[in-house]
């Protein structure tokens, strides 16, 4: 019984968060915003008013597919959120321009960030195949090194929400203080950038959660011995 309830909350728990988010950018895209910019425009704005001319705004396919690249140092935004005149188009682009303000400030987490995506892609890769093999082997030296791969990954997402949070907080600065939204509808602006973190809190909290299980069942393992 334990183990239906504890699947049924790492299932449920991100099914939530993402329901939250679309239904937050459903209904706030519906709201056009008094400023009337474009997404790309409000991106324009807060990249050149900080001197990021370099950083270039270009559309990219899918809904919510928003991003910055840092390696090409592109905000690339969705067709709805990119032409778009919303209040939800300017919140998504205003967060991930905040992701550029970081990467031009050198922002400490998201360098970190950065250097753990190899391992933490190998890590999430290779780490269930090598516990998988201790399991059926009963070989805790497999178990062990999975889960210490497994770790790596869970700690890209811890170190993410730090990252998420403070691009959101800098895109609540910078479209206040240049006036691309009024007063009343900064709150509307904040429930947009909450619903999205919550897609990385979920994340990390399940990973969390599946590395905690992991490590009892070999500590079990180990015991057994």
């Amino acid at each position: 019984m334990g183990f239906i309830v504890y699947f049924a909350i790492i299932i449920l728990i991100p099914l939530w968060a993402q329901m939250k988010v679309k239904s937050a950018y459903r209904k706030y895209s519906q709201i056009q915003a008094s400023s009337g910019m474009t997404g790309a425009q409000v991106a324009r704005k807060i990249l050149d008013d900080n001197g990021l001319y370099h950083v270039r705004v270009e559309e990219t396919h899918g809904v919510l597919s928003d991003h910055y690249d840092p390696r090409d140092k592109t905000v690339r935004l969705s067709t709805n959120n990119y032409y778009g005149t919303s209040v939800a188009g300017a919140a998504v682009a205003a967060h991930e321009v905040g992701h550029a303000l970081q990467d031009s400030q050198d922002y400490a987490f998201l360098r970190f960030r950065h250097a753990l995506v190899p391992v933490a892609n190998f890590g999430s890769n290779i780490s269930w195949i090598l516990i998988l093999i201790g399991f059926l082997a009963g070989a805790t030296g497999f178990v062990l090194l999975g889960i210490i791969l497994m770790a790596a990954a869970v700690l890209f997402q811890i170190v993410t929400l730090p990252v998420e949070f403070n691009a959101s907080s800098r895109a609540m600065d910078e479209i206040v203080g240049l006036g691309i939204i009024r007063n009343d509808e900064e709150r509307e602006t904040r429930k947009v950038l909450s619903a999205a973190a919550l897609t990385y809190v979920a994340a990390a909290l399940v990973a969390v959660l599946e590395l905690v299980r992991l490590i009892l069942i070999y500590t079990g393992m180990t015991n057994e011995e």
